[in-house]
């Protein structure tokens, strides 16, 4: 399973824009990966992470601005489709002919 986080934060005040840099600094220490531009997602094991990460999240936002959540499966994440623009180095996909093992 993946959770998927979509924000969008005002950032005109200094409180505004320490609020953002504290969030977004949170979703990197908790594991996220960044998408795109405001769009975090990261891997969980079952529906016990999923609440672990959700309340972690709750306890975690900004004071102010619209933040939504999603929950979708390995196999809805893998049928996402890229428009425009190239892969994220994380997203590439690797043959077991490319791996190394020590």
């Amino acid at each position: 399973m993946r959770l998927l986080v979509f924000f969008d934060l005002p950032m005109v005040t200094k409180a505004e824009k320490r609020a953002y840099v504290q969030f977004r600094r949170f979703l990197l220490n908790d594991g996220y990966d960044m998408i795109q531009w405001s769009v975090y997602g990261r891997i969980l094991n079952g529906h016990d992470a999923e609440k672990k990460h959700l309340a972690r999240l709750a306890e975690s936002l900004p004071p102010e601005g619209s933040i939504r959540c999603m929950t979708v499966t390995e196999k809805q994440f893998a049928g996402m489709r890229l428009l425009v623009g190239l892969p994220l180095f994380q997203e590439k996909k690797v043959r077991a002919s490319q791996m190394l093992l020590f």
